[in-house]
Parts: structure tokens; C-alpha cells; sequence
């Protein structure tokens, strides 16, 4: 008998189609606003590799892959990879390791694997994503990106000469990296056709050609994100940011036809025209930039002190919307206490995991998985738990009014920590003060 051919990472799965549904209705009920920008700008006629910026672990595939329909094949670094049966449940979810420099030269040699299939993920017209910057880090900026995706573009298109082979940028911009129901905005940027780099190019040494491209790829991906350069004043420039960020969406939601556009889009473009002006504030005005710098450090400083969340700050009408809102809340608190107490299970075990996990960027990633996973069995305990104690009148909508319990849960507290963290920011004057200045700085004509 004849071997049963192995299938490979890119074919066609129908389990694996069949939870996509519901691991995208996670991943979007995960986020209070999720929204895509450019999405036709995705090419159609030939093969494509994503290239993401890499902020939030776990979480930035998830977005990309919510991005449509389509199945994706991504990597991930090898010694996730080690255990035999993580491995298999790796390929199941279209999950391929690749080593990093990090591991070692020799290590890094085995990465001829995985190019080869890569190539031959392409080939199938399967998109491929690999997170060019190699890590992930918890900024609003970028990092150096490694060679693995341009070896692989480039060999790619060498054996497939008739088909177009692109490279596209996409930034992802999360409202925050740590906090549980934030909002993340994904731009596609302009796609790279690398055989006409190539045929552009075709004077250069390899190295040469990896080089420029790397380049271009790396300005593509800064022109998708909200970029703050990693340097020593990154902190006071954030602080900056969103110290104004509330009055330049003012401003810009009156130009014309910008009340029909997205208030993520606008929040976007905000904040990187405020980068923008400090750059050039640092050129032209240097002493105005040098104490504007200084003014975002001293705020930053106070902000913590005081732990006020930067959404207090930076969140349009924060004060009053919130207000109202805690009035729904409390008219709505015996529901919101009840069925916050059947997601005690997964938030004692985020807990546990919390204190161990040094790196906070994962937190999103382990608080996700465990409601992708846990809360359905929980659901189904708690609603044999209902019909057995109760009629099933009573039974059905007791198992309803539980469904959104990890949402109704999070958003009671999220609310609640807010009012108090906006209470803060309203009896602290010296913040204040030093927003206003801050202000003041920014806008004078």
C-alpha cells in the first residue's frame, strides 16, 4: 500500500475552518472597536506575505488573522515548538517555527526548512505573515527588522517567475497593550511588488538588495502605525500625545466631510501630526521643544504617582460620558455583580498566571485564551447547573443573561476604575497645570 500522503500546513482544514468563526467573534468581542483601514489595498493577483509591526504577542496574529476570511500561515519562534505535542497542535493551527539569531548561527542554518515551505505556501496562494521586527515590544514605534522575510520573498520569487509575489506592510495601533476590551486600529500600507524590485535592482549584490528593501519595508511600516521614535524622550512624547490629543480631534472632526470618518482614523491622525510638529518644534525651536520635552516627563512622573490612567486624559469628554455611565451602572449593578461572579474562575487563574509572567505584553494573550477556552465549559457547567436546580423557564434565561458575563464583568470594573482614575485627575492641579502649559505650548500661533 502506498504511504497516505502527508497534508501539507497550507491545505485546506475543515475543523480548523469550522473554529474560525469563533475564534474571530473572540478576538472581536476581545476589543470594544476593531477597525481595519486599507483593506483594498490587499493585492489579489498573485502571492502575498504580511509583514505586521510586533507589539502585543498572541494578540497580533489573532488580528491579522480576523483581518478576512482567507487562511493564513504564520511562524513563530522554534522552541515553542520542542514538545512533540505542541507542535502538532502548532501545525493544526497553520503555525510554522523559525529560529532567531538570538538561538545561535548554526541554529539559524535550519531555517532552510522553513523557507522552502514557506515558498511552497506561497506557491499555493496561501498568505503568509511573519513579523519582520523578530520580537515583539510594548511601544508605539518600531524595531530593526531581521533578514528571514526578504530571504524568503526573494527566493520565493525565484521560483515563481510568472506569478507576482508582494510584500505587504500592515501596522497595528492598540489603545492600550495591557488593558482587556481596548480598541486596535490596522492599516494595510502600500504593498511592495518585489519582482519589479528586483528587476529594478538587478545591478545589486543580494546583500544590497536586502538592504534596500529592508529599508523601504521599514518606512512603509512606520507610515501604518503610530510611530514615536524609541529614543530617550519616547516617554514625554506620549505624554505629549495625549495631553492634546482630545483638542486636535476637535479641531479635525470640523474640516469638511471628517464627521463621516472613523473617530479611530481621526484619533490616529492626531496624534501623529502632534509627533510630526514636536519633530520639527525640535529643528526650528529647539529651548520650546527642550521645555515642551520636559513638561511631558514631569506630567508622566505625576500621572504615575498618582495612578491616573492616561485615559483620563486622552479619551474625548472623559469626565461627564463617564458619569452617565455610572449611573446606567448602578441602576444595572445587581445584574452586573451577578454575572460577574461566574467569571471569577478565569480571573483568579489570569491572576495566578499575571504574577508569574514578567513580560506584561503577554497578559492579553492569556486572558484571551483563557476565555476562548474556559468560558465555554464553564457555560455549559453553569447551565447544567440551571436546569437541574431550576424549571426551564427560569433555567433558559438564567444561561442567556450569563452568555456575556466575561464583557459584562470587565466593562463594571473598567467603568468604575476610570470614574476614579478621571476623580484624580480632577483633584490633582499641579497635572493639571501641566497639561494646560502643555497645551498652551502646542497650539500657540
Amino acid at each position: 500500500m502506498s504511504k497516505r500522503k502527508e497534508k501539507k500546513i497550507q491545505d485546506y482544514n475543515g475543523l480548523y475552518s469550522f473554529l474560525r468563526y469563533y475564534v474571530d467573534l473572540c478576538l472581536k468581542l476581545s476589543y470594544r472597536n476593531v477597525r481595519y483601514v486599507g483593506l483594498e489595498r490587499v493585492p489579489q493577483d498573485g502571492a502575498v506575505i504580511y509583514a505586521p509591526n510586533h507589539t502585543n504577542a498572541l494578540m497580533d496574529a489573532m488580528v491579522i488573522l480576523a483581518m478576512d476570511r482567507k487562511a493564513k500561515v504564520f511562524v513563530a519562534r522554534a522552541d515553542i515548538f520542542k514538545n512533540p505535542t505542541l507542535a502538532k497542535i502548532f501545525h493544526f493551527l497553520k503555525i510554522m517555527p523559525i529560529m532567531r539569531m538570538r538561538d545561535g548561527i548554526d541554529e539559524v542554518k535550519k531555517n532552510n526548512e522553513t523557507i522552502s515551505k514557506a515558498v511552497d505556501v506561497l506557491r499555493d496562494r496561501v498568505p503568509f505573515c511573519i513579523f519582520p521586527e523578530g520580537t515583539h515590544q510594548a511601544k508605539y514605534s518600531s524595531l530593526p527588522l531581521s533578514k528571514g522575510i526578504f530571504r524568503i520573498a526573494f527566493q520565493a520569487q525565484e521560483l515563481m517567475p510568472d506569478m507576482p509575489l508582494y510584500i505587504v506592510p500592515v501596522g497595528i495601533r492598540y489603545g492600550s497593550f495591557f488593558r482587556f476590551r481596548s480598541t486596535v486600529r490596522v492599516q494595510i500600507g502600500e504593498p511592495i511588488h518585489v519582482g519589479n524590485f528586483l528587476a529594478e535592482h538587478s545591478l545589486y549584490e543580494p546583500q544590497i538588495q536586502i538592504n534596500l528593501l529592508r529599508d523601504m519595508l521599514a518606512e512603509r511600516m512606520k507610515l501604518s502605525i503610530f510611530y514615536i521614535p524609541d529614543d530617550e524622550h519616547y516617554a514625554a512624547t506620549y505624554e505629549i500625545c495625549a495631553a492634546v490629543v482630545k483638542q486636535r480631534v476637535r479641531s479635525m472632526e470640523k474640516l469638511p466631510k471628517s464627521a463621516r470618518r472613523h473617530p479611530l482614523d481621526i484619533h490616529f491622525e492626531a496624534n501623529n501630526l502632534t509627533v510630526w510638529q514636536l519633530s520639527q518644534m525640535k529643528e526650528s525651536e529647539p529651548e520650546r521643544a527642550a521645555k515642551l520635552l520636559e513638561l511631558g516627563r514631569e506630567a508622566a512622573k505625576l500621572r504615575h504617582a498618582d495612578h491616573i490612567s492616561l485615559a483620563s486624559v486622552s479619551i474625548k469628554y472623559p469626565f461627564w460620558s463617564r458619569l452617565l455611565k455610572l449611573i446606567i451602572l448602578i441602576v444595572a449593578l445587581p445584574y452586573c455583580l451577578s454575572v460577574s461572579l461566574f467569571t471569577l474562575p478565569i480571573e483568579a487563574l489570569c491572576r495566578l498566571i499575571f504574577r508569574k509572567m514578567k513580560d506584561h505584553a503577554f497578559r492579553n494573550s492569556v486572558r484571551y485564551l483563557l476565555n476562548l477556552i474556559l468560558w465555554p465549559v464553564l457555560m455549559i457547567l453553569y447551565s447544567i447547573v440551571a436546569y437541574v436546580l431550576l424549571p426551564w423557564q427560569w433555567a433558559l434565561p438564567v444561561t442567556l443573561a450569563m452568555l456575556p458575563a466575561p464583557i459584562v464583568a470587565h466593562e463594571t470594573w473598567r467603568l468604575i476604575r476610570l470614574v476614579i482614575s478621571d476623580i484624580r485627575l480632577l483633584m490633582n492641579k499641579k497635572l493639571r497645570k501641566k497639561y494646560k502649559k502643555i497645551r498652551e505650548i502646542i497650539f500657540e500661533k
